[in-house]
């Protein structure tokens, strides 16, 4: 039997996350900082998963929908 591994989301960086989002590095800092959007730090590299860019655009979208 193969053992199937998960293979993890891609890793972006701020300038990525806010190319995709259409905002500035400064709105995705201060989304960092609010915690609405997860973020971790390698060394002193801060990084944002794909995972974790989706699940703030599907929250947003559905407050802006209720």
């Amino acid at each position: 039997m193969r053992k199937v591994t998960r293979v993890p989301s891609a890793l972006l960086t701020v300038d990525q996350v806010a190319a995709r989002l259409r905002v500035s590095r400064w709105t995705v800092y201060n989304l960092i900082r609010s915690h609405e959007l997860g973020s971790l730090t390698i060394g002193r590299c801060r990084r944002i998963s794909e995972a974790a860019l989706d699940a703030y655009i599907s929250l947003r979208t559905e407050q802006e929908a209720a």
